[in-house]
Order: C-alpha cells, then structure tokens, then sequence
C-alpha cells in the first residue's frame, strides 16, 4: 500500500505542476494584449522643434543672416542668453509673430562655446506654418 499511496502522491504532485505551468502560460496570454494596447496608446507625438517639416504646411519660408554684434556688449556671463533673446526678437520682428520656436540645432549652435562666446553670425531659416507658428532652423549646408 505504501507503493500506491506514494504513486499517487506523486501523479498528484505532477497534475499540480501542470496546473501550475498552464497559469503562467494563461497569464502571458493575457499579457501581450495589454502591452499592444498601451502600445496603441503611446504614439509619438511630434513636437514642432523636431525633424517632422513633412507634416508641417508651410505657409512662408525665409532665409536669415542674424548679426549678434550687441549681445557682446554685456558681460560675459551673460551673452548667450542675450542672443537667444535677440534671435527670438529678430523673428518676431520680421515674421510678425508672437509665437516663435526655435530648433534644437539652433539652440546648440547658440551654446557651443558656452555662454561666454556666442557666435557673432548666425544663418538661419524660418519657416511660417499656417497656425502661426514660426520655427528657427538652421541653413542647410551650414
């Protein structure tokens, strides 16, 4: 009898590991479409500052040379900061706007020499799109 009774124990002891293997495998199935649907959820969105000029309707584009002769006026500690705002000031000026967004090349052409040595010339190409929003690229080329 002991034979029967330890035979038993272990055909139970294998019918609890397969009931244990089959939730784990229930459990992955329900877990990939979970991860589609936060997939589907998170698409990535496009911010004007990055490359997505495809989907962008231009309405007026145009080619600048800004000159920061004046931002070297201030103290050192203080002229790219000066520049970022002359440029945003320039744009706005000339592309009658309020709303200006400027690129994230543009951002680190400004600061490459850190925030004592701006550049004293900068091109740049400004682009108009039909809500009013004007983003500051750099010249392709440059």
């Amino acid at each position: 009898m002991t034979q029967t009774t330890e035979d038993e124990a272990q055909a139970e002891l294998e019918e609890e590991k397969e009931t244990t293997e089959t939730k784990p495998e229930e459990t992955a199935e329900e877990k990939p479409p979970e991860k589609e649907v936060v997939a589907k959820e998170e698409k990535p969105s496009l911010k004007a500052g990055e490359k997505a000029e495809e989907e962008i309707e231009v309405v007026e584009e145009k080619l600048y040379t800004v000159n920061f002769r004046k931002a070297w006026i201030t103290p050192r500690g203080k002229r790219t900061p000066r520049a970022v705002r002359m440029l945003r000031d320039f744009v706005k000026r000339h592309m009658k706007t309020e709303d200006v967004i400027i690129s994230n090349e543009i951002n680190e052409k400004l600061w490459s020499r850190s925030i004592k040595k701006p550049p004293r010339k900068l091109r740049v190409r400004v682009v108009k799109d039909k809500e009013g929003n004007v983003i500051v690229y750099p010249v392709q080329g440059d």
